[in-house]
């Protein structure tokens, strides 16, 4: 397989992002298979109360895959950025370093999140009746956490290097094979909701061993020499500056999604599965503005390696235009028809909760614009070398969606509940809106002052 790495810093910004966000949408999409093919094969093969099971868990999951993501592409923006300067010792030294940062980060993780987790699941008002099945398959997710690390870490390199499509390639074999290990350890091995969990876990490892044996056979720009693993603390330093803060925000949004679970939970197993089902048919769809975010946060950075900011703001126009348009079709498609994708999660107890997953569809679909904004521009300001700012959008995302939920829990509206992560998305891309304009309007001497420009103490470029 050839080697593709893609500038840039040149050509046309909306033919570069579109041709780069849909692998990354595709590959996004066959991720979500992962925990949706455990959802569909454990509803229809063991029933409403594990697909319960299994969806009073995606909070965590979320937090889990959250932190992992944004952590992982927050260590690599810099690699993106000496890859757009063009200084490939120094992209080379990133490279090292994100692979330091994260073997020992995501070791931490495990450990914390399997101590921690059945105190978790009882905050979280997990109901009696599923909290068994949930336990066993969260904590054989959290084991496989640094099987998680290895892939996101490896295609948030390639990507940083113009690279989106080999990542695309390797996620769809791992997705078909998560499928066929479902259907090996639940209908033959009978292993319930654990088996949806070692079949994730592995799947991951394979996609995590096919990057590596990609880049060690195809990638001569990153075969790391012994010098390149002499890292500096200021190295280090900038990386976990940019990589902490983008984690943490995905830790914010999770805590508020935990919120809204909570409240959620209180209504019974039956709306929790209905809910269960349009959150995984809502994260289909919206997998093309993580795509978008994906795209301007490595197109943000090799252009600010590069320091063209005009590039910068033309790439942001063009990113919206195509958020804005996909949002309209998405939102009429999910708002009009999205219910009957319900068939593909469950065989029993259909029309009880076809209900609940409309009502969830409708109310997201209608604000799916301030979505499409929350990841184009929290991401591209990331790119840009910022990592302070667009926490703080973390932190509207969690004052809105936690609101709401307190709300509806207190009100037991389940309504509400499908609310609170709208206003969550109102909140944060007002608050992004606001930012990019300041970065690009005000503080634009401060940003380009040279062509390379690291970020300060703060997450934030100098």
């Amino acid at each position: 397989m050839k080697a593709v790495q893609q500038d840039m810093t040149s050509g046309s910004p909306m033919k570069i992002i579109l041709n780069f966000t849909f692998p990354i949408f595709l590959g996004n999409v066959f991720q979500q298979f992962y925990n949706m093919a455990d959802a569909v094969i454990v509803g229809k093969f063991v029933g409403t109360g594990a697909l319960a099971a299994v969806g009073s868990t995606g909070t965590i999951m979320f937090l889990i895959y959250g932190f992992v993501v944004g952590m992982t592409a927050g260590f690599t923006v810099l690699t993106a950025q000496k890859f757009g300067a063009g200084d490939m010792d120094a992209m080379r030294k990133t490279v090292a370093g994100a692979s330091v940062l994260s073997l020992i980060i995501g070791a931490v993780l495990t450990a914390a999140f399997m101590l921690l987790m059945k105190p978790w699941l009882e905050l979280m008002n997990t109901p009696e009746d599923i909290f068994r099945d949930a336990y066993s398959y969260i904590m054989i997710i959290s084991a496989g956490i640094l099987a998680q690390m290895l892939y996101n870490l490896l295609a948030s390199i390639l990507r940083a290097l113009g690279n989106s499509r080999v990542p695309l390639y390797f996620l769809i074999l791992s997705a078909l094979l998560n499928i066929v290990l479902d259907l090996v350890l639940i209908i033959f091995f009978h292993m319930g909701t654990a088996g949806a969990a070692v079949a994730t876990v592995i799947s991951q490892g394979v996609s995590g061993l096919l990057c590596l044996g990609y880049i060690v056979k195809a990638v001569p720009a990153l075969r790391l020499h012994r010098e390149d693993w002499h890292l500096s603390g200021s190295l280090l330093g900038i990386q976990l500056r940019i990589g902490i803060p983008m984690a943490l925000q995905y830790s914010i949004t999770a805590i508020g999604t935990m919120m809204v679970q909570s409240s959620l939970n209180i209504l019974g197993s039956t709306l929790v599965a209905a809910f269960t089902a349009a959150g995984k048919i809502e994260q289909v769809v919206t997998q093309a503005y993580v795509a978008m975010g994906t795209t301007m946060a490595t197109y943000g950075a090799q252009n600010m390696g590069a320091g063209n900011v005009a590039r910068i703001r033309s790439g942001f126009k063009a990113c919206t235009i195509i958020g804005v348009i996909y949002s309209c079709i998405a939102a009429a498609l999910v708002m009009t028809v999205g219910k009957y994708m319900t068939y593909l999660f469950v065989s029993e107890d259909v029309a009880s909760i076809m209900g609940s997953v409309d009502i969830y569809l409708k109310c997201v679909g209608a604000f799916f614009i301030p979505l499409a904004v929350v990841n184009i521009y929290r991401n591209g300001i990331q790119g840009l070398g910022y990592g302070i700012l667009p926490m703080m959008a973390g932190v509207a995302e969690l004052a809105g969606r936690g609101i709401v939920a307190m709300i509806a829990a207190a009100l037991k509206s389940y309504t509400g509940v499908c609310l609170a992560s709208p206003a969550a998305w109102i909140l944060a891309s007002a608050l992004l809106i606001g930012m990019y304009y300041y970065i690009v309007k005000i503080d634009i001497k401060k940003i380009f002052r040279g062509k390379n420009p690291e970020p300060n103490a703060l997450g934030e470029v100098q």
